[in-house]
């Protein structure tokens, strides 16, 4: 069967960009903006690893993770948290069209 359905709508990238988004990275009251991470095919590749493995990354686990990929704790948390995020979207919608199929 080829991929599942989301994995084409998603894309090359791996991440679902509509227009309707860009308007938050705008920077609030002047405050320095926080910028975007971006990882490379590696990080991307072992950060997906560790997820399959165990959605939630803590202390020294999360640690050792971080100087391995040379990147922050913050980072690889914050990365987590989208993931966990995209996770639950993805099995809600699974389920959604499970739901769909049967009725």
């Amino acid at each position: 069967g080829g991929p599942p359905a989301w994995a084409a709508r998603l894309g090359v990238t791996g991440f679902l960009i509509s227009k309707c988004c860009f308007p938050i990275f705008k920077a609030k009251s002047g405050k320095a903006k926080r910028v975007r991470t971006i990882f490379t095919s590696e990080q991307l590749a072992r950060l997906e690893k560790e997820f399959a493995r165990q959605q939630y990354m803590v202390g020294t686990e999360r640690c050792l993770l971080a100087s391995s990929l040379h990147l922050t704790e913050e980072q690889v948390k914050v990365w987590f948290q989208n993931r966990r995020i995209k996770w639950r979207k993805q099995s809600l919608e699974q389920q959604q069209a499970k739901l769909a199929k049967m009725g």
